[in-house]
């Protein structure tokens, strides 16, 4: 019993760190109908920095460095996005993949061969209750998720730009004529999307994983089930898509020797197969909006 309250645990701290990849993913396409496959180079570049400026500067002056590089790499993004002006959502994503495999490819070379650690305060240490033994680093994942997503969906609820925000999402030609301007509004949806992938990467290469790599930015992908299973258009739906991906990928590593018959690495495969078990029964996903079409 106490290994499988552990695994939870776990589960959930992982899943914590998927649900702001896969809400920054919402987030921006909700924002602008455009899925930005370049989360993951982007959360490759805030990690890459904070590595490179911790020893220099301390760590949480370089993750303000980093979040700022994450937030301006996705506010130019949109800009790069802006410049197709009659491209439609599809073309627009694409060119997304062509931006994350630039980026990627550099930051890359840059990386090299090494693993770079970050610095963060949290370190190799575990927090070990009633038998229990979770990394810092997790629980650090867990409360940091939290914060800033329950923030993150006060500001959608109270807030003028919150309430922008959603009337750019449901009817962008009506909230013009409201007077609402759909460049910032997007523009900030892209910023803050980006940002909280860059959030996330930092507690992705925390213990137990070693450091930032070259691959570092295809840990994002694990994101991309959560947000399929929570609605691409649902930041909540991401959260919960997130922390059921996360939950389904430990349960399944750790339960390796019992499910040996589902052979190795089954446990990354798992957030794939549950995305497809989802989508088969519900093709919006489970929080998704579904189109209407008449026929």
């Amino acid at each position: 019993m106490n290994r499988l309250i552990e695994l939870l645990a776990i589960g959930v701290s992982l899943g914590s760190i998927y649900a702001l990849i896969a809400v920054g993913f919402a987030v921006i396409f909700k924002g602008t109908r455009v899925v930005n496959f370049a989360q993951g180079s982007i959360l490759l570049l805030g990690a890459y920095i904070v590595a490179v400026l911790s020893p220099h500067v301390g760590f949480w002056a370089a993750l303000g460095f980093g979040l700022a590089a994450g937030a301006l790499g996705g506010l130019a993004l949109y800009g790069l996005v802006g410049l197709v002006r009659h491209g439609d959502h599809m073309t627009l994503s694409i060119l997304t993949i062509g931006a994350d495999v630039l980026l990627a490819t550099e930051l890359a070379r840059r990386v090299g061969s090494r693993v770079m650690p970050t610095g963060d305060p949290w370190s190799d240490g575990v927090l070990r209750v009633a038998g229990l033994t979770v990394p810092h680093a997790r629980v650090a994942a867990l409360l940091s998720a939290l914060l800033v997503i329950g923030l993150l969906f006060v500001v959608f609820q109270r807030t003028a730009w919150g309430v922008s925000w959603r009337s750019a999402a449901a009817d962008p030609e009506v909230a013009t004529l409201m007077g609402i301007r759909l460049r910032r509004v997007r523009g900030a949806s892209w910023l803050i999307g980006d940002a909280l992938a860059t959030l996330a990467g930092l507690f992705l290469v925390a213990f137990p994983n070693t450091g930032v790599e070259a691959h570092t930015g295809l840990l994002a992908l694990r994101a991309i089930p959560a947000v399929i299973i929570g609605g691409l258009d649902s930041p909540e739906g991401a959260v919960l898509g997130g922390l059921a991906v996360g939950v389904a990928e430990t349960l399944v590593a750790g339960y390796g020797d019992e499910l040996g018959f589902l052979g190795q690495g089954a446990g990354d495969v798992t957030p794939y197969l549950l995305m497809i078990l989802v989508l088969l029964w519900r093709p919006s996903g489970l929080f998704g909006s579904r189109e209407a079409v008449r026929v």
